[in-house]
């Protein structure tokens, strides 16, 4: 009686272990795209009587552009504007407080949203969220924590004057640049610490101006409550919430 070859019995078989190891292959990167995703969407919330203050003042007008969060004086304009990008994973609408008072003076500022809730897959260009200001004439780029990575990198943009950095600092260069640089840290930031920020300070121009506010934590950049990693703030949210303020505020008057 005759039999088939030997390796015709094992090619069906390999084809058919192959095929099970490709189909596990697939099935796990399946799963690790489904849980990065619903990790990725799983933000910070924004704490709602920070962000209902922003909607009652009267001085402020807050719309919802798709991408972006635009928060506009209803008085005055002073021209200037500010692209901000939020955190990694945190609410975009947990910095409406943040920029309360420095658009009651004036200044527009748009907040991203970025792509997955993480600046670093946002390829966006800095155009498109200038866009939904055209009354605009000064425009500035910033952002918190992962945030500033990213706004370092659009202010790379011929046309930007400023850059602002909450608990961040940049992995690029822009230290022969002729931009208006304000870095604002906590010298209780678990996250961008003091020394993180003192590290890459030659990233920045030599009249960069760097402002510590004492006590002051990651989170208190934004109004979202604790932050997993962060060191307890030993200031109060308000006290260090007045210092970001007031730094915010005279580095907008030198851009106008």
């Amino acid at each position: 009686m005759s039999t088939a070859p030997r390796s015709d019995r094992r090619g069906p078989t390999r084809r058919r272990r192959l095929l099970r190891i490709v189909s596990w292959v697939l099935a796990v990167l399946l799963v690790l795209v489904l849980v990065f995703l619903v990790w990725a969407h799983i933000v910070l919330q924004g704490t709602r009587s920070a962000a209902l203050t922003v909607w009652r003042d009267d001085r402020v007008s807050v719309r919802d552009a798709g991408d972006a969060v635009v928060m506009t004086p209803t008085g005055i304009a002073d021209g200037v504007g500010i692209v901000f990008v939020p955190g990694a994973k945190v609410d975009p609408y947990a910095y409406m407080a943040t920029f309360r008072q420095v658009v009651a003076d004036g200044t527009t500022v748009v907040i991203t949203k970025p792509t997955l809730n993480l600046a670093f897959f946002d390829r966006r260009p800095l155009a498109r969220f200038e866009a939904h200001a055209p009354d605009v004439r000064t425009w500035a780029v910033g952002g918190h924590s992962l945030g500033g990575v990213r706004a370092c990198q659009l202010a790379e943009d011929r046309d930007v004057a400023g850059l602002l950095l909450l608990g961040s600092y940049c992995a690029d260069d822009r230290s022969d640049s002729d931009l208006d640089v304000l870095s604002v840290s906590g010298s209780r930031d678990g996250l961008s610490t003091p020394e993180d920020v003192a590290a890459a300070r030659d990233l920045l121009p030599a009249s960069a101006t760097m402002t510590e506010v004492a006590g002051a934590d990651h989170a208190a950049f934004g109004a979202y409550g604790a932050q997993p990693g962060d060191l307890p703030a030993t200031v109060s949210r308000r006290e260090s919430g007045r210092a970001i303020t007031a730094a915010v505020e005279s580095w907008v008057r030198d851009l106008r």
